[in-house]
This record gives structure tokens, C-alpha cells and sequence, in this order.
């Protein structure tokens, strides 16, 4: 916002903001990082997305009241797995509240020291280049480090308050 353009002050019905923006899916992603005392940690977003090619940057938005947040963070760097549309279990138990969302759960180190999840759709590995305030989240600015496809299968999507995948994928390329 400039000078120059007026801040228009209304009242949004916080339910009514959500059902809304339910209406757009994203995609679900696991955020990892290993901490010198935890050990893994992890947390799940569904809002990320690429912001540069050059330098080339990643974004993903995370409540204040993350408790794994601040955990990732200590780590100055992390990975974003991409959920399969076949991973919604993996995705509750990391979403949990238990001390060790890890246990029982099939993950390797990569090259750079972070947990990469079995399975998933796509690994991008970041240093963290920034974090910016936003409202009641937090906004990560990540620079790419690494990045693979790991397996073809559609993503674990989040629509309406649900999880679920594609039923039809138009495979036109734009």
C-alpha cells in the first residue's frame, strides 16, 4: 500500500473469510528440519508456493501459534515435502499435537541433513532467506538449495475443510 491509496476499514465475519477461501484448494505440505535437540521436526501447511526463479524462492505461511514453528526456525534451514493424495494418515499424525510426530514414520536424511518423508510427491530443501509478519501468520521466505520430484502420483489436496485429490486432471499443457 502506497501514500496514496486509502486503507478502507471493514468488519470480516472470520467464518465467513474461511468458508470462502475454502472454495480455492492448495496443495499439503510437510515442513522439516532436524534440531539439535528434537531431532526431527515438522509441521504441515497448506499454503506454499514458488515466488522467484531467479534467485530461486519458495514461500509457505505459518500461524504465530505454531508450536513446531519456532523449532524449524532454530534450524536456519528446512524441506518441504509434498503430500501424496495417498498420504492423508502421515498428514494427521504430523498435524498432531504428540512430542514425537516421528515415531513409526518412514523418512531418510538428504545430502544437506534434512528429513526427506517416504513417498512423497516432491522435496525442495531451503535456507531460510526471510520471515515477514502477516495478521496471525507468518510469512517464510525460503531460498532453494535442492530440489526432486520423488514419485508420480497426484498431490494431497485441501478444499471446503476436506482433504481429498484430483478426480479429473485436465492434462493440457498451458
Amino acid at each position: 500500500m502506497t501514500q496514496d491509496t486509502p486503507h478502507i476499514d471493514v468488519e470480516i465475519d472470520p467464518a465467513h473469510f474461511r468458508t470462502v477461501l475454502g472454495h480455492y484448494p492448495t496443495g499439503v505440505c510437510v515442513i522439516t528440519a532436524t534440531h539439535e535437540q528434537a531431532g526431527s521436526v515438522g509441521l504441515v501447511v497448506g499454503s506454499f508456493g514458488s515466488v522467484s526463479l531467479d534467485p530461486p524462492l519458495v514461500a509457505f505461511y505459518v500461524g504465530k501459534g505454531s508450536s513446531s514453528w519456532p523449532q524449524v526456525r532454530d534450524c536456519g534451514h528446512f524441506c518441504v515435502n509434498v503430500l501424496g493424495e495417498d498420504q492423508l494418515e502421515l498428514c494427521k499424525q504430523i498435524a498432531s499435537r504428540k512430542e514425537d510426530k516421528f515415531h513409526d514414520i518412514a523418512h531418510r536424511l538428504s545430502d544437506h541433513g534434512m528429513p526427506v518423508l517416504d513417498d512423497v510427491v516432491a522435496t525442495i530443501e531451503c535456507t531460510i532467506e526471510s520471515e515477514m509478519d502477516a495478521g496471525d501468520h507468518l510469512i517464510v521466505l525460503g531460498r532453494v538449495v535442492s530440489l526432486t520430484t520423488e514419485r508420480d502420483v497426484g498431490p494431497l489436496l485441501f478444499f471446503r475443510g476436506g482433504y481429498g485429490r484430483f478426480d479429473d486432471l485436465d492434462q493440457t499443457k498451458v
